[in-house]
């Protein structure tokens, strides 16, 4: 045999190799669903450097063994129920009805927060709204403000939460932000990080980037911090979907105005949000700053249970999904959904899909145009399933739709940063509220049907009209929907 061959040979073996053993890989690795399964073996076959190149990079859920074992630590400590005085006499299991117990009963499985009892919110107008609140907030603290965004642009809104954190620093206000890496990658390298740092700001960076080169060798770079938390003395919070950003959003605006719903709360929910805020400030910077959570809880007042539903790659797998589910299930009479990105695993499909066929009056508000096309083509592969049980569905046409909101029986909501993906269910870390209030429910769906007032309703006919190649095209994508 000559050499040439003889090479040649050698690279087909070590290449059939690498192939089986990335397959094994594949097939081996826990807590993955088959078609995430059959998607990489296609790609691995069928695209092999590529493919194989793709699943080191983002083929495992991994953020590093060592930053895992740092953030469970982070989370083990963290104070419980008994460690808060007066936290006991806020559980609110008694004001549920037994209809809707089990739904918070799926929350405390994924972090171990009873529903408190005497919260109080108002749903904010719109996104402009929002800001100004936060910074009146911002400006009225005494003693702690801690933030934390997936992105924080250095535009109008950006700027301003920046100088109001600079005054708070200024007369002796605790203040403490993190940013994702990658979303405000623009705000950490800017002048005005700098001039945050130096009026006394402490900032940190949630799973920094690095070297991009050397990156992926301590885990995925696309796994990010998602989360939307703000947390004011230890007495308000706010949550929803909404980045520290103006709405026109300029780094994507095409899509202009950004549409989101972030909520104002006070009441022992605040001390679960910090909760959060406090896990992942320790686990990107040491800092334990636990005593905060237990302090005594202020007096019970009327109000409404509420409970903090955090999820991410080091919590249970399925966590975000099996909540949607749960709630899904638990739908009697009316559910009403809006989402950006749609791309579902199969549970979730069918679930949406059973709640219309039992006679529930379901509903899913999407943006016309998605800011991202692969989401887009692979969202509307899942229409013709959805008309075909009964789920109505809407376009918005008024901007990027980006609000998560779910309202379910005019009585319970669930609202927060997490989407319908793949990306919220396995990569990204997000946060929610799930509340049990007729009242803020009421205000929520209002808003909801304002977004349906603004969209175009999808029918069986529009669907069944699209071109051959369109439907080829959705399918096609949606296909590797457990790749991306």
């Amino acid at each position: 045999m000559n050499d040439g061959l003889w090479t040649g040979t050698l690279y087909v073996v070590v290449h059939v190799l690498l192939q089986v053993a990335f397959i094994l890989r594949v097939l081996l690795r826990p807590h993955r669903e088959p078609a995430s399964r059959i998607a990489w073996v296609v790609v691995i076959v069928a695209v092999p450097a590529l493919g194989m190149l793709a699943y080191i990079l983002f083929g495992e859920t991994n953020i590093g063994r060592r930053r895992v074992e740092r953030t469970r630590a982070v989370i083990a400590k963290l104070p419980k129920v008994s460690d808060v005085p007066g936290l006991d006499a806020m559980m609110a299991w008694n004001d549920l009805p037994e209809r809707h117990a089990h739904l918070f009963q799926m929350g405390k499985t994924i972090n171990g927060l009873d529903p408190v009892g005497g919260n109080r919110a108002k749903l904010l107008e719109n996104s402009t709204a929002t800001i100004a609140s936060i910074v009146a907030d911002i400006d009225a603290a005494k003693e702690t403000v801690h933030l934390l965004f997936y992105i924080w642009l250095t535009d109008g809104n950006g700027c301003k939460v920046a100088e109001a954190l600079k005054r708070a620093a200024a007369r002796g206000v605790t203040c403490r932000a993190m940013a994702d890496g990658l979303g405000s990658r623009g705000m950490i390298k800017s002048k005005h990080w700098k001039s945050m740092r130096e009026a006394g700001v402490h900032l940190a960076e949630a799973l920094p980037i690095g070297n991009p080169l050397l990156r992926p060798l301590k885990g995925r770079i696309d796994l990010r911090n998602h989360r939307k938390i703000v947390v004011i003395d230890n007495l308000i919070t706010y949550c929803g979907s909404q980045n520290c950003a103006d709405p026109e959003f300029l780094v994507k605006a095409k899509y202009a105005p950004w549409v989101d719903v972030m909520t104002r709360l006070e009441g022992p929910v605040v001390r679960q949000n910090q909760g959060l805020f406090a896990s992942d400030w320790e686990a990107g910077t040491g800092e334990n700053i636990n005593d905060l959570l237990t302090l005594p809880m202020p007096a019970l007042k009327d109000g409404f249970a509420a409970q903090v539903v955090g999820t991410g790659p080091t919590n249970r797998y399925s966590a975000m999904p099996e909540m949607f589910e749960t709630l899904m299930y638990a739908a009697r009479r009316k559910l009403v959904i809006s989402t950006p990105y749609y791309v579902p695993n199969e549970a979730m499909q069918a679930g949406l899909c059973a709640c219309a066929r039992r006679g529930v009056d379901a509903t899913i508000i999407f943006p016309a145009r998605n800011d991202s096309w692969i989401v887009g083509a692979a969202s509307r592969s899942y229409y013709a399933g959805l008309l075909a049980a009964g789920v109505k569905i809407f376009e918005f046409e008024g901007g990027l739709l980006h609000a998560k909101t779910l309202t379910l029986d005019g009585e319970v909501a669930l609202i927060g940063s997490a989407n319908m993906d793949r990306r919220s269910f396995e990569l990204n870390y997000e946060n929610n509220i799930l509340l049990y209030d007729p009242a803020l429910t009421s205000d929520l769906y209002e808003r909801q049907e304002s977004f349906i007032a603004d969209s175009h309703p999808v029918t069986v006919e529009m669907v069944a009209g699209w071109s051959r190649r369109h439907r080829l095209f959705n399918n096609a994508v949606a296909m590797f929907g457990p790749v991306l």
